[in-house]
């Protein structure tokens, strides 16, 4: 196809529509841009240049929401977000608009604090953009979800505690809790508030102990994956190991005291094994005379008796013929 009154090497279209020879016939201008528009490359909002942002998560916790996601990297260059979000009202009865978060516009942290903007009682759509002078990326988008709650469980003696952090009014949390290698007698117990340590079981001497919970919105009736499993393990029996102690105590007394009787005992039952003593019976032992005479009576009976005197039995006969006249 050529012009009227346009020949070839007439007119030199270049980067910026720089025109070099002029038309006799037609206006150079005119010219120069119907050309460089059809042979440039079309270059419009650029969305096809950047990337969308991925990742989007958003995260629950202390009574406050964040909306996080992955940078959008481009060297040399400092790139720029915008967050959106969408609430039931905005889909049934706005059209389907999404209103601008009131703290991440243009901002350039991966990080946006949307507590302001959401409640927790209602299911929302969220946002992100990525943003390099006007050139815009696509919308990468995610539906809010709950995140599942911290936590931190603890042993005290045989009681198994439970700290849950706050997530606000509208939140509830479902705990599960069971004795580790008996999964399959798993106990619930379901928190509506939560201000301080909450009991949960009473727990077996020496045995551990496993806990998780979930976030619940009972509102919207939707709820968080679990979180990660803690394990503790309740201390052992005490008394029992007093009463071993005491036990133990006792009979090494018990074995100190009758350990020398023992060893005396043994031995005399060797020495009378080994070394049999003989013993006389009383017949044949020889019995020792009296050393002293004990009478009873006046002194002069004392030493009569004492005496002993030899008398010629004429003089005896006599004597008991003057006794018995």
């Amino acid at each position: 196809m050529r012009l009227p009154g346009w020949e070839p090497g007439d007119l030199r279209c270049v980067t910026g529509c720089e025109c070099g020879k002029s038309l006799s016939k037609m206006p150079p201008k005119l010219i120069c841009l119907f050309l460089c528009t059809l042979s440039a490359p079309k270059l419009s909002g650029g969305d096809a240049l950047l990337p969308a942002p991925q990742s989007i998560s958003i995260l629950s916790t202390n009574m406050k929401h964040f909306l996080t996601w992955s940078p959008v990297i481009v060297q040399g260059a400092t790139v720029r977000y915008s967050v959106e979000f969408q609430g039931e009202y905005e889909r049934e009865y706005a059209n389907g608009s999404w209103i601008p978060s009131s703290e991440c516009s243009l901002t350039t942290a991966t990080v946006c604090n949307i507590t302001e903007d959401i409640s927790a009682t209602v299911a929302y759509k969220l946002r992100v953009r990525a943003e390099l002078g006007a050139t815009r990326s696509q919308w990468g988008t995610m539906k809010a979800s709950l995140t599942p709650p911290l936590l931190r469980v603890l042993a005290d003696g045989y009681h198994l505690l439970v700290e849950l952090a706050d997530m606000g009014p509208a939140f509830q949390f479902r705990v599960l809790y069971w004795k580790k290698g008996h999964e399959s007698r798993v106990q619930q117990k379901v928190m509506k508030e939560v201000n301080s340590m909450v009991h949960l079981d009473t727990m077996e001497a020496g045995a551990e102990y496993c806990v998780k919970a979930q976030t619940h919105v009972e509102a919207i009736n939707r709820s968080s994956s679990f979180s990660p499993t803690r394990c503790v393990r309740a201390q052992r029996d005490t008394s029992m190991w007093l009463v071993t102690a005491l036990t133990s105590s006792a009979g090494f007394a018990v074995a100190a005291l009758t350990l020398p009787f023992l060893t005396w005992k043994i031995s005399k039952i060797f020495q009378y094994s080994c070394c049999p003593v003989a013993v006389l019976p009383d017949t044949l032992k020889e019995s020792e005379p009296p050393t002293q005479l004990i009478l009873h009576g006046s002194e002069e009976a004392e030493k009569c008796d004492l005496m002993v005197v030899v008398m010629p039995s004429e003089e005896i006969l006599q004597l008991w013929i003057q006794k018995t006249l």
